[in-house]
């Protein structure tokens, strides 16, 4: 079977050390799960993301150091909210319409799933403000527990319901996103931790970070094998199931 080629887009414009630090995690994770890392860079006309885009079977949208503009979801922008990145923002549209247009597989991670429930016309938290340390970064290896939704493609990463996952963000979903259920809260507090697409396109997005945990967590290795084994097996939706049945009947007629 043919490696499937991912497509990665850089996680901020002008972080240089953040990008060098996390992009090849996620490349990393892609090509042991037997997929091909692509990297989409910020500063690509849209022109070349499209080409980009067009020779991929996945899509995974990893996490930043930028938050997601509140105006997106319709709120103003709160203190605590940081900084957006637009270009991050273009791209991952970009990818997502590419993605949504043609049912090819999506992983979102942490930013992922953020931008990806926004884009689904979903809405966020600005800041959390719980009981649970959602932010302890990196070098923590278990910052909190996760209770996994039963019949959900996560319930079987965990034999008893639960998952202990790393943390690194301050925001997390409000209101899921049209075509998207939860499928794991925080244990403690409740926040959203994962979701998953409603339809027949494979979408998967949790809040913490697999690709840090890949190489020793049994669960963050099977997310990814998970998902390119999606990509690997994707196949374009026929042009008929793009169009209404109506319409697609009122033509055949018109054609005899």
């Amino acid at each position: 079977m043919k490696a499937p080629r991912i497509a990665i887009p850089e996680p901020t414009l002008n972080d240089t050390e953040y990008n060098e630090r996390s992009w090849p995690q996620y490349a990393q994770a892609v090509e042991a799960s037997g997929g091909i890392a692509v990297k989409i860079p910020l500063s690509a006309l849209p022109a070349e993301v499209a080409r980009l885009a067009s020779s991929c079977e996945g899509v995974l949208l990893p996490g930043s150091g930028a938050d997601v503009d509140p105006e997106k979801y319709g709120q103003e922008r709160i203190p605590e909210c940081g900084k957006a990145d637009p270009a991050r923002e273009a791209v991952d549209e970009l990818l997502m319409q590419d993605a949504a247009n043609l049912h090819k597989p999506i992983f979102g991670i942490c930013y992922g799933l953020q931008t990806w429930n926004v884009w689904r016309g979903g809405s966020l938290m600005q800041h959390l403000q719980t009981g649970v340390n959602h932010a302890p970064g990196r070098t923590i290896v278990e910052a909190h527990r996760v209770s996994i939704t039963e019949g959900s493609q996560l319930a079987g990463l965990a034999a008893d319901g639960e998952l202990a996952v790393n943390s690194s963000h301050h925001q997390a979903i409000d209101r899921p996103g049209d075509g998207l259920r939860v499928v794991a809260r925080s244990t403690e507090d409740g926040v959203i931790e994962a979701v998953e697409g409603t339809g027949d396109q494979f979408v998967v997005a949790v809040q913490w970070h697999p690709e840090r945990s890949f190489a020793d967590d049994p669960a963050s290795k099977a997310l990814f094998d998970n998902f390119v084994q999606a990509a690997a097996t994707w196949q374009p939706r026929p042009i008929r199931e793009s169009v209404p049945e109506s319409v697609a009947m009122e033509s055949a007629q018109e054609t005899k």
